[in-house]
């Protein structure tokens, strides 16, 4: 499948800012749509297959459109920053490890059938690169770690708020929520469930149906509200996810190549030889957080162990964009 020519011209000819911008619109739009719990998994893999022709197309025509990433889309955690700076009288951020677009559905549609209002519903780039570490760095904190209870203090870019990352069932995340005005809420998941399910299999079936579970429950929405009562809240992530167990295969010397250079990773740091590939099937990015040798595109290859089936780091649309959902009620 390829873009339609009108979609090709518009995303060639335009400035990175309004490239980009049309880029994000146009995996909200496809990723936001209702889901049926049915049939979640097929609709959710259908949508990851569709909005590879945005990825396609930033591999190949478009790839300088990722050499500009970093100056044409907004970051999230400066948006979250700024979010902040807003005169609400109390406020919450929920950051729900890895999750992405996927997952707009069930957070928008759960929260208007629960009685919340949503405010927001937008997406904003991860860090360069896209994990965990370099996240929490931009928002002031050693790690996530950091947080875990109220370790935060009054150095990051929050303060005074109240802290805390857990790994914990949702009701028992709800016992933790005080009645302190601000609140920052790490919660490891659906990372930690991504990285169980990583190996050879059905990573993002498997993923999927864990995720419509938790999304769905009781529980969840409970700790939600819980969060939201009194407060202005925001549900985002750190990064998204590539389901590359969908990715195709890359040709022998491109394989070897990033075989050698990224192992069974699709991120290594320092500086490398981006390789002789033109388009490239990887990019060497200098950020904030360092020097960076990223996998551009839907490519897998075959690895010591096994290439994993869920992975980020790389330069992809949806492992490189969070959702930011806004939320009162």
């Amino acid at each position: 499948m390829a873009l339609r020519p009108d979609q090709f011209h518009a995303l060639t000819t335009a400035a990175p800012v309004d490239a980009w911008r049309a880029i994000i619109d146009g995996v909200i739009s496809i990723c936001a749509q209702p889901l049926s719990t049915s049939n979640a998994s097929g609709e959710v893999t259908k949508r990851d297959r569709a909005i590879g022709e945005l990825d396609h197309f930033l591999a190949a025509a478009g790839w300088d459109l990722w050499e500009q990433y970093g100056d044409a889309v907004d970051r999230n955690a400066d948006r979250l920053v700024d979010w902040w700076s807003s005169p609400y009288s109390a406020k919450a951020i929920l950051l729900l490890d890895g999750l992405s677009l996927r997952e707009l559905p069930w957070l928008v549609e759960g929260a208007k059938a629960r009685g919340f209002t949503v405010h927001r519903t937008t997406a904003h780039g991860a860090e360069v690169p896209s994990e965990t570490n370099a996240f929490a760095h931009a928002l002031g904190f050693n790690s996530r770690s950091q947080l875990q209870n109220n370790g935060g203090g009054m150095a990051h870019r929050f303060a005074p708020a109240k802290t805390e990352c857990v790994d914990l069932p949702w009701k028992d995340c709800s016992d933790l929520i005080d009645a302190s005005p601000n609140w920052i809420f790490w919660h490891q998941w659906p990372d930690s469930k991504l990285h169980d399910g990583s190996g050879a299999g059905q990573g993002l079936d498997t993923l999927t149906r864990d995720i419509a579970s938790q999304l769905a429950s009781d529980d969840f929405w409970e700790f939600v509200e819980r969060l939201a009562t009194g407060r202005r809240l925001v549900v985002t992530s750190d990064h998204g996810y590539a389901a590359t167990g969908l990715f195709f295969d890359a040709a022998d010397e491109q394989a070897a190549f990033l075989k050698a250079s990224l192992r069974s990773g699709r991120v290594v740091a320092g500086e490398h030889d981006p390789g002789p590939f033109v388009p490239p099937v990887a990019m060497q990015a200098k950020s904030p957080h360092g020097h960076h040798l990223l996998a551009v595109g839907r490519w897998k290859w075959r690895s010591q162990g096994g290439y994993p089936t869920l992975a980020h780091g790389g330069l992809s649309v949806l492992e490189m964009l969070s959702p930011f959902v806004e939320i009162t009620k």
